[in-house]
């Protein structure tokens, strides 16, 4: 399947060809590939090409659907009795989440690699990292001092807020899907992300997101009261007082 997905790609000219494989997940595989400069804008991409939905890992997927409102009756019921055609069809959602998705935060400026087309099986997005190597998760980052290890946590905050900002929680923030190159933050994973607007469980997963990644920061000695950070962001998000602090001052 994954060659047929590559194919497309290839045959679209959006790539010339495939390099290697990165890193082969639960959710997807993704494999670094020779982009078509003049319709990418990139010289390399990352190639995102999911797994059939019944190869996949992944629990507790009524929670991010929370809120979600499928009009066609024929596809609720799919859905529900997770039938082959709905299973297909809750493939196709959680890559058009992750799509979609992407290309609100990187339009708004948030820290993600910015979507440059997508399938209904992949997504080809900007690669973070060069050719020899691509960009270290956070989980096997070791910052050289403690002031690198604060700056690091200052981003994850500010990109968590920028993110809520826009109405978009993560839902699985850990060290694992944040990467680190030349000293930069890039949030990764989207397919889970949930609107607070929408979702029941919002409030939970921001602070699951901040104390899963809290805890790995205060191990590298970034300190933060995690829960309460959580606390006070929603907070100001439900008040309509949640402000980036590069838009301070202009709104």
């Amino acid at each position: 399947m994954h060659d047929d997905v590559i194919e497309h790609f290839l045959g679209e000219g959006l790539i010339e060809k495939v390099i290697r494989p990165l890193k082969h997940g639960k959710e997807a595989s993704v494999h670094l590939c020779r982009a078509n400069p003049r319709l990418t804008g990139e010289r390399l991409a990352a190639l995102k090409v999911y797994h059939p939905l019944d190869q996949r890992d992944f629990r507790d997927e009524s929670i991010y659907r929370d809120g979600e409102w499928i009009k066609e009756r024929r596809i609720r019921v799919a859905l529900e009795k997770k039938t082959r055609f709905g299973r297909e069809v809750q493939g196709a959602i959680w890559v058009g989440r992750e799509w979609e998705t992407l290309r609100l935060l990187s339009e708004g400026g948030v820290a993600v690699p910015r979507p440059i087309e997508s399938t209904s099986e992949a997504i080809l997005m900007t690669y973070i990292g060069d050719e020899a190597s691509a960009a270290p998760r956070l989980q096997e980052h070791r910052p050289g001092d403690d002031e690198e290890a604060e700056d690091l946590a200052d981003q994850i905050v500010g990109a968590v807020e920028r993110m809520l900002y826009r109405n978009v929680i993560h839902g699985d923030l850990s060290a694992y899907n944040l990467l680190v190159w030349d000293g930069r933050i890039t949030v990764i994973d989207l397919p889970q992300a949930v609107d607070p607007r929408k979702n029941r469980h919002a409030r939970a997963l921001l602070e699951r997101d901040l104390v899963r990644v809290g805890e790995h920061l205060d191990r590298i000695g970034a300190h933060r009261p995690w829960r309460r950070l959580a606390a006070d962001l929603w907070t100001a998000w439900e008040f309509a007082d949640l402000v980036p602090e590069e838009l301070r001052g202009l709104v």
